[in-house]
């Protein structure tokens, strides 16, 4: 029931096929000026006429002049008529682009009833006339349900359809002609033109107009013109009903939201309401063919209908929604009705489909990677290797889907072999308008879903007021999916009853539109007339439809304000074991066995026998393995490769990815080794650790910031038992994907109860780079943080401090290889999950003093949020310290340096390792320690940058619990405040960071 059926139905109740030459009238005088995209040119593959491959038309000629019958008539017509004495332009005119839907045999084609050059030549343009109709067809099909505005911005008729464009007039239009056999002709070798126009019309120029041809693979053409001819059954008529009865649903629930909550905002369906019915069979017929998981994202135009309707949430949870009250066992800060996600199972045709729908912001588009990134999670954790069981489902709207960069970016995951999900369905609800703006000022293409095509996905543009066409492109959509394995739009053009929002005057700025709205009637109007019309129902069957869905309703309604949430509601499927913020979770050690670090170490330091391994990275693999045999000088590639080993061969799935993660930026982590002599032959030391070991994915991601993260947020969020890592190129890169950080990263949990363990690794450090390479920007994580500045938690002893499962993300700047494998390791040994930020280093990957050993990661070892001063010399003599400094990160080691080189002895120096939540017990501790210090707070970054307004007031709080500090502030060493965040002068670089080192020493 999919194509033809839709073709043919829709031109039925669309237009009447009439001659082209009227059919076409109309179109002419309208006043819209738009743009017309340019016609697909043939490819070299194309069977029957290539305008462009002279290579071609020259080899067809010298066939033809060694034996003319060896050729195709056409091209032989051709050669014969310029023989006589024709010019080109008089024998062959540059068509749109020509390919036949079917491979053309030339001994399938009839020769021509009467066998003359003219006649020869007007088969060739018939043949041409068809691929027109082919290319373009759409884009003369009856799409808008308003009649104002063409879907492509253009009213003009494409040339190419027009007869005269091909010298024909009304009178050929009874001529016979040869013709390729199509499925759409039945094969037929013959027609009269005014048939072959009728049918090509029906097919191509209805309520459905698909764009498809410029397809590169002729076979998957063919796939859909054969659907094409196979579909051409109509709905059965309990078929009919269910579609109705979806329909009036959808119409129903808008009709009491409107009648209950006059004044509230809810972003409805209307003027789209037949994307309720379309959704619903899609689902029916993917659960046919397999389909068990969906991954839905979605903006706020039509959510709340979509949650009822489809997923099947229940009325009172929605209604209760209206109130906007959070109850006291209710945790987070809400967010509005129409951000909100849900899971849930729906029985389809007597098959179990899980729902998930991804709660997400208002910032458009911004939850597509996290859709992609949680299917292809899904599709690993099920066993999902043809990735039909798993499906993910975008809606977008029209505005937004050509305007917004994510989209792009995400779209540029589809066919990554780290990335990729079996291809994703885009639902585009086409409102014709963005906002308040029209979208002849909006887009630059034709088409909003022109993007598309880059991925060689169909596109199926459908008048949203014919509800069989919009089930029929939504179920051909499924079909192409689970067929293909590729991505596919379908393209709903509809309107938007109201303005942006109930409450907005859309008439403002689309005056003329919305007077036409107020005159078309609602979608369900159309198709009951159109099935009391067959016979199908009566008013009766309306009346009792439209009497229990409010019935429903409104006993829902009532029994709104009883209603209590079940928890497994937020906390279900695999995450409904860990714990809450209101709960207390334990705090474990992290450290590993030194038998299984040492195999860990040897197996990341060696390359299997035969394996070419690049010249200079003997030498990296060499100083690794005697780390690791001595247990000492253990560099941070090795430590993180211990850390990841280590989670692998306790069965917990390690996944890296960010640009150029596999060598590292720095070239330091070499983690996909590369034969030098065979090419494409490569070796992964991390997944050779084991038989039983989980799977370790390390990928470069392509050149995006914005989609890959989303893409592993999404991830991270379908199972607990995973450690997913993005990292960025350079720690600056990041702010390309601050809508993920700010929107989904550092607030998800708070507004929709949603934990993730992602973690992110920013490079971070000023090494005289520039404003580009130096910092990650930890200020802007440090100032999104919940962690409050004068609140000294009252419990930090090991047993029952909760801190970081009470705070919403953490920031970490280790200084030591050892505890950046805690810091790893924790993310998984941790009855929550929280997202980490870590600033890695650069320098430091190679520093004779980032070093650490064995025992330093061994059993009973975890994390240090904070390392004090460890020179023993200065401890032994606490009264002789004039001055505590505290810093972070790789100031450190030039601190240390300058203390060493100047031999001084009074000044003590303590590293903060996890900046968020703030250690206040071990920073007030350690000042007690020093009681005749002066504290100094010591960073690279300058003032306005950095950790500095961050941790001042909450030295000063800790500070206050002292013994001999209460009172005092923290004094300020570092460089001065800059608009850009570091200089890009060497020298200059050199002299500030000589003049902080020396503040903070003398």
């Amino acid at each position: 029931m999919l194509l033809q059926s839709l073709f043919r139905h829709t031109a039925m109740c669309g237009r009447v096929c009439a001659p082209l030459s009227v059919a076409l009238q109309g179109r002419k005088g309208s006043t819209v000026v738009g743009l017309r995209l340019m016609s697909s040119q043939p490819s070299p593959n194309e069977m029957f006429l290539s305008g462009s491959s002279t290579a071609y038309i020259e080899s067809q000629r010298e066939m033809w002049e060694q034996d003319p019958s060896s050729v195709h008539p056409s091209w032989k017509s051709m050669f014969e008529l310029e023989a006589q004495g024709y010019g080109k332009g008089q024998t062959y005119t540059s068509p749109p682009g020509f390919v036949p839907a079917t491979p053309i045999a030339s001994s399938s084609v009839a020769p021509a009833a009467t066998s003359s050059p003219k006649n020869n030549l007007d088969h060739i343009k018939v043949e041409r006339l068809i691929r027109a109709y082919e290319v373009r067809g759409h884009a003369i099909s009856d799409l808008d349900p308003l009649g104002i505005l063409s879907a492509d911005l253009d009213s003009s008729i494409p040339p190419e359809l027009s007869l005269d464009y091909y010298d024909f007039t009304d009178a050929d239009l009874d001529r016979t002609f040869t013709i390729a056999p199509r499925p759409i002709f039945n094969n037929a070798s013959s027609m009269k033109l005014r048939d072959i126009i009728d049918t090509l019309q029906a097919t191509h120029c209805g309520k459905v107009g698909l764009e498809y041809m410029f397809i590169q693979e002729r076979d998957l053409v063919f796939w859909l013109m054969e659907k094409v001819m196979k579909a051409n059954e109509p709905f059965s008529h309990d078929k009919k009903k269910r579609i109705l009865s979806d329909l009036l649903s959808a119409h129903a629930f808008e009709d009491f939201l409107k009648a209950k909550y006059v004044s509230e905002k809810r972003f409805g369906i209307e003027g789209c309401e037949s994307l309720i019915p379309g959704m619903k069979s899609m689902f029916e017929t993917g659960a046919k063919e397999g389909l068990e998981y969906v991954v839905l994202g979605m903006p706020h135009r039509g959510r709340l209908n979509v949650l009822y309707n489809v997923m099947q949430k229940r009325g009172e949870m929605i209604f209760k929604e209206f109130h906007s009250k959070l109850e006291e066992h209710e945790e987070g800060s809400g967010d509005v009705k129409y951000h909100l996600g849900m899971s849930s199972d729906v029985e389809l045709d007597g098959k179990s489909v899980h729902l998930s729908l991804m709660a997400n912001p208002s910032h458009l588009e911004a939850v597509d990677p996290l859709v992609l990134g949680k299917s292809r999670a899904e599709q690993e954790l099920r066993g999902d290797a043809d990735r039909k069981n798993v499906l993910p489902l975008i809606l977008h709207g029209d505005a937004a889907f050509a305007g917004q960069g994510v989209v792009y970016e995400s779209l540029g995951l589809a066919n990554l072999p780290a990335y990729t999900t079996g291809g994703c369905i885009h639902l585009v609800v086409n409102n014709q308008i963005g906002f308040t703006t029209d979208p002849r000022k909006s887009r630059s293409s034709p088409y909003c879903t022109d993007l598309a095509k880059m991925l060689g996905a169909p596109i199926f543009h459908v008048n949203g007021d014919d509800v069989e066409a919009v089930v029929r492109c939504c179920d051909a959509a499924m079909q192409w999916r689970q067929y293909t394995g590729r991505d596919v739009v379908v393209d709903i053009v509809c309107y938007r009853r109201h303005g942006h929002n109930e409450a907005d005057q859309p008439s403002f700025t689309q005056p003329l539109m919305y007077k036409k709205i107020e005159k078309q009637p609602p979608t369900k109007e159309f198709y009951i007339k159109q099935l009391k019309e067959e016979g199908i129902i009566d008013q009766s069957f309306v009346d009792k439809e439209l009497s229990d869905f409010n019935d429903t309703l409104l006993a829902a309604y009532n029994n709104a304000h009883n209603y209590v949430q079940p928890l497994q509601e937020t906390y279900g499927s695999r995450w409904k074991n860990f714990q809450r913020w209101i709960d207390r979770a334990e705090i474990f050690d992290t450290g590993v066995d030194t038998q299984k670090l040492e195999h860990i170490g040897k197996v990341f330091s060696s390359v299997p026998e035969g394996f070419n391994v690049h010249k200079a990275l003997k030498r990296v693999l060499k100083n690794r393995m005697t780390s690791v045999e001595n247990g000492e000088g253990l560099d941070w590639a090795t430590a993180e490769a211990m850390a990841f080993g280590s989670l692998l061969m306790e069965g917990i799935h390690v996944r890296l990815s960010g640009q150029d993660v596999e060598r590292g930026t720095f070239s330091h982590r070499h983690h996909i080794l590369h034969d030098q002599m065979e090419d494409g032959v490569t070796y992964t030391p991390l997944s050779n650790l084991s038989d039983d070991q989980a799977v370790y994915s390390v990928s470069n991601s392509h050149l995006s910031e914005y989609a890959v993260l989303g893409f592993e947020l999404g991830y991270s969020m379908a199972s607990p038992d995973a450690l997913v890592l993005w990292e960025a190129q350079f720690g600056d890169f990041h702010n390309t994907a601050q809508a993920i950080i700010d929107q989904f990263i550092v607030s998800g949990e708070q507004k929709w109860q949603r934990q993730s363990g992602i973690t992110l690794l920013l490079p971070h450090g000023f090494e005289g780079m520039g404003p580009e390479h130096s910092s990650a920007r930890v200020e802007r994580f440090l100032q999104m943080t919940n962690d409050c500045e004068d609140y000294y938690p009252p419990t930090m002893q090991h047993s029952a401090r909760t801190q970081v499962q009470n705070c919403n993300i953490q920031v970490l700047n280790c200084t030591t290889p050892a505890n950046y494998f805690h810091a790893l390791r924790r993310q998984i040994f941790r009855e929550f999950r929280k997202p980490a930020i870590i600033m890695s280093p650069k320098s430091l990957l190679r520093h004779p003093m980032c070093r650490s050993s064995l025992s330093d990661i061994a059993p009973n070892t975890r994390f240090r949020r904070f390392i004090p001063e460890e020179d023993q010399t200065i401890l032994d003599n606490p009264d002789n310290v004039k001055r505590l400094i505290l810093c972070s990160g790789r100031v450190y080691f030039d601190l240390v340096k300058r203390r060493e080189e100047e031999g001084i002895k009074d000044i003590a120096i303590g590293r903060i390792e996890q900046i968020s939540p703030f250690p206040f017990d071990l920073v007030h501790r350690h000042a007690d320690d020093f009681p005749n210090a002066s504290i100094v707070w010591c960073q690279e970054e300058p003032r306005n940058n950095g950790p500095w307004t961050y941790v001042s007031p909450r030295i000063r709080t800790a500070l206050s619990k002292t013994t001999h500090h209460q009172g005092e502030e923290p004094k300020y060493t570092g460089r001065d405040s800059y608009a850009s965040v570091a200089t890009g002068d060497k020298t200059r670089h050199k002299a500030e960071e000589e003049k902080f080192i020396r503040d903070a020493l003398d």
